[in-house]
């Protein structure tokens, strides 16, 4: 099994100015970086930093529009996938790609079965797989169903792939996401396993205490450009979080201050299924907009989703109005006066092919029935006009279908589905992601009207100025758990990401 020569100060792989847009968003603009055998080389940044455009670039999965890339002192260009494997260059995803109901071994060499007199050679495929498991520090049989395995194992398993093709890049996006510390400890031993062989591993992760145990030298990624580049002696929490979050934040929308009322949204005790190791206490106001951050994988969505009845609770309770609740379904939620705007609007949000009208009419069918039994089409062109108008909804006619509008005017409409309903608590997940500066501030002008109207407001961003500037207060939450509550001049960046990353803050209240 060949793993790449050893430790070198030649870069295997050389980032030369790539730079790539998607539409009107620039995902990445002259990013550099140099990349050598027998080193981990992580890579950091906030959400949106550019990070998994980079990687699609390295794996041959996108083509970067500016820059090039040169492999052992060639500019070279990666077509595709199979180009970057060509190269040794292999793309482990944080959803990892394995087919669970075939085996390890089959796995291990699918698409690339070696074979005996035109027949698939299986013996050959047990006695190769081992060895690679074996590399891996994995003992199971090469015939052991995927479907059988620990999350932890598939990672290895998707290790051992990538071994098996001469991998001299590994590139590991987010790895121990779903592990435990006891299974990402083993991940690690693997990792310095492979970078003693020559390997080079580039490192993609939130969790900055394991940037720091892995290592050898960090690039920052800012707004899809280098923020900076640390050296193994320069790493630490600190210089890291500095440079990622290393600008001025802007406060582009003005608040009004206006009064908060009572408790509206209290959670207790609150278990999710992605999480029920980590209960949720927090309270939301009336009239109070409270932001949530944290990174990806945070908890924030499946939160969200748990308080408006999408997921069942594993314990506590939710109260809305100081009555308590167990919601067995998002109608439930509704009735109890809650409504959530979900971060996929067109998946969970909208029915694309029908009219604007339709899908604002969609919540209140039941609660409008004419009769018990016929929709209330009255009711539904009285409820659209006034949301179109409210929102400032760009629509040549009620009838037009969703699919025909801007991303804004899309957003608006899941928006205004929901403000029909007139909801007590607003749930929103991302309220402006995929939209332009201009539908930005329309939602948070009617989000401060809401507001205003005494209406609580919880909502999840991954816009650290979003969250800045549109929160009476923020919560952070970090692998399922609120890590911190921040208020007043503790509402800053560096703070917010301290809290993101798993550290704690002194001033902060749990």
């Amino acid at each position: 099994m060949k793993t790449g020569a050893n430790r070198s100060d030649t870069p295997i792989l050389q980032v030369d100015a790539i730079s790539k847009r998607f539409g009107g968003v620039q995902a990445l603009d002259g990013v550099s970086l140099s990349v050598f055998p027998g080193r981990v080389h992580a890579v950091i940044g906030e959400n949106g930093a550019g990070k998994s455009t980079l990687m699609k670039i390295l794996a041959g999965v996108l083509q970067p529009d500016a820059g090039r890339l040169v492999v052992d002192d060639r500019p070279t260009v990666l077509q595709n996938v199979s180009s970057a494997l060509g190269h040794g260059i292999a793309l482990i995803h944080q959803e990892l790609n394995l087919c669970d109901n075939l085996e390890v071994g089959a796995n291990i060499f699918l698409g690339r079965e070696p074979r005996r007199l035109g027949l698939i050679d299986f013996a050959s495929i047990r006695q190769q797989s081992r060895q690679y498991l074996q590399a891996v520090g994995l003992d199971i049989s090469p015939d052991t169903l995927v479907s059988d395995l620990t999350i932890a194992q598939q990672q290895m398993v998707e290790i051992a792939k990538a071994l098996s093709v001469d991998a001299r890049v590994l590139i590991m996006d987010e790895p121990t996401s779903s592990l435990s510390q006891r299974e990402a400890e083993a991940l690690f031993q693997v990792i310095d396993k492979l970078r003693a062989e020559g390997v080079a591993v580039i490192y993609i992760s939130h969790r900055l205490g394991e940037v720091q145990r892995l290592a050898d030298e960090v690039t920052v990624l800012r707004d899809g450009r280098n923020a900076g580049r640390l050296a193994r002696e320069e790493i630490s929490h600190d210089r890291m979080v500095q440079l990622m979050v290393g600008r001025d934040i802007s406060q582009f929308y003005a608040r009004r201050p206006h009064a908060i009322g009572q408790p509206v949204l209290e959670l207790r005790g609150l278990r999710t299924l992605a999480w029920p190791q980590h209960p949720i206490d927090l309270t939301v106001h009336a009239g109070e907009m409270v932001g949530l951050a944290g990174l990806v994988g945070a908890g924030r969505s499946e939160l969200l989703n748990t308080v408006f009845g999408v997921a069942p609770a594993v314990g506590g309770q939710v109260k809305v109005g100081g009555r308590g609740y167990r919601f067995r379904s998002c109608a439930d939620a509704i009735e109890a006066g809650i409504a959530l705007v979900p971060e996929d609007r067109k998946q969970q949000g909208l029915i694309l092919e029908m009219a604007v009208r339709t899908n604002i009419g969609l919540p209140g069918l039941a609660r409008h029935k004419v009769a018990g039994v016929f929709q209330n089409r009255r009711r539904e062109i009285e409820d659209t006009a006034q949301m179109i108008d409210q929102l400032r909804i760009k629509v040549a006619d009620p009838r037009q279908r969703v699919q025909d509008l801007s991303g804004g005017n899309q957003q608006k409409v899941v928006i205004g589905k929901w403000l029909s309903m007139h909801p007590d608590v607003l749930l929103l997940d991302e309220p402006t992601r995929g939209v332009d500066i201009g539908a930005k501030q329309e939602i948070y002008r009617l989000m401060e009207e809401l507001a205003e109207r005494g209406v609580a407001i919880l909502f999840a961003s991954s816009e650290m100025e979003e969250v800045i500037s549109m929160s009476d207060r923020v919560l952070v939450m970090h692998e399922g758990r609120l890590m911190g509550e921040l208020t007043g001049d503790q509402v800053t960046e560096e703070n917010i990401m301290h809290l993101a990353t798993g550290s704690t803050l002194e001033t902060t209240k749990a």
